[in-house]
């Protein structure tokens, strides 16, 4: 389908952000507006904290625009949990038309975009869009127990433990999603569970070059361009391929796993992973800019790692996506 500029662009209602310890201690950490230092949330698993986190940010999210959660026409709502059960679990007390998404790290704009064109074509005139990951579970699931103290690798990412929870309303407002563009899956050939950043970079650069190509715009016409989460080693590659193409990210680039974690007190690797980091990053840091006004046009692609438990113990690739919406903020 490609590019699709909504004709009617939905704004963003309210937002709400839930961290950990270590995201409470990063850059971002005065801006979160939930956090448990325990990680746990009250709970006595990690996959049901995850939960909680997810119905945390929906609840605070609803609560700054006194907003009742029957107001709201469907929820969007993913993790990085096999079957997406914190999104399951978290969400169950809304009583909410809800749609299981798993696009990874890309979860976020996933949701995004398909809460943006229900609600710019009128289906619902509020949608909600809900994502998260926490540290613990996805190692578990996705690497090691944390027990086994595996020794982490350069290139390798720190899953984020947070969610954010965003609501979309079809009455134009001053922060809207303008346009948005699905991502193609690419098989980058990488299969190192601890190298996502150089999985996924391929992915982002055939999706932005393909928006840069079918908007006619370029990195310069744009306040920020947030990819998530390249972190270090796919920012990188994602930067240098993308200025042998033509287009130069130098100045106007910034990744939510470089962002959401400091690389110089945190021990983090490469920076930060999971569906939470660029929900976090979002909510958090860059949609507060775009109603300050000191940011007005920002384009967000969130990109995914399309693995999963059984892909990784088989060997096989991981997939890439990377999927771009299109922020603008003031008055239309």
């Amino acid at each position: 389908m490609g590019l699709i500029t909504l004709q009617n662009p939905p704004s963003l209602r309210a937002w709400a952000s839930v961290g950990g310890k270590w995201e409470k201690e990063g850059p971002l950490g005065s801006m979160i507006d939930f956090s448990d230092e325990s990680d746990k949330f009250g709970q006595p698993t990690w996959e049901k904290s995850e939960s909680k986190m997810q119905n945390t940010a929906l609840k605070l999210a609803l609560m700054k625009e006194k907003i009742q959660p029957s107001d709201i026409g469907a929820v969007f709502a993913g993790d990085l949990l096999n079957q997406c059960t914190s999104s399951t679990y978290g969400l169950l007390d809304f009583d909410l038309p809800y749609f299981g998404l798993y696009g990874a790290c890309s979860t976020c704009a996933e949701g995004l975009m398909l809460a943006a064109m229900t609600t710019s074509a009128g289906y619902y005139s509020r949608a909600a869009v809900v994502s998260s990951s926490h540290f613990c579970p996805a190692e578990r699931q996705f690497r090691t127990p944390l027990e086994h103290g595996a020794q982490r690798a350069p290139t390798s990412q720190r899953t984020v433990t947070g969610a954010g929870a965003f609501i979309i309303d079809a009455n134009c407002g001053t922060t809207r999603i303008t346009q948005v563009m699905a991502g193609k899956i690419v098989d980058s050939g990488i299969s190192d569970v601890n190298n996502m950043g150089a999985a996924m970079a391929p992915a982002a650069i055939a999706s932005m070059s393909e928006y840069f190509t079918a908007s006619g715009t370029k990195p310069a016409d744009f306040d920020l361009i947030l990819t998530g989460d390249l972190a270090r080693e796919g920012s990188e590659i994602f930067c240098e391929f993308m200025n042998k193409r033509g287009f130069d990210m130098a100045g106007v680039h910034k990744d939510g796993g470089k962002i959401i974690f400091d690389e110089n007190k945190q021990d983090v690797q490469a920076g930060g992973s999971g569906c939470g980091c660029c929900a976090v990053v979002l909510a958090a840091d860059i949609l507060p800019r775009l109603v300050s006004g000191e940011l007005k046009n920002v384009l967000f692609m969130a990109t995914g790692a399309l693995m999963s438990p059984t892909s990784i113990q088989q060997g096989e690739n991981i997939l890439g996506i990377a999927h771009i919406v299109r922020l603008e903020g003031g008055n239309p």
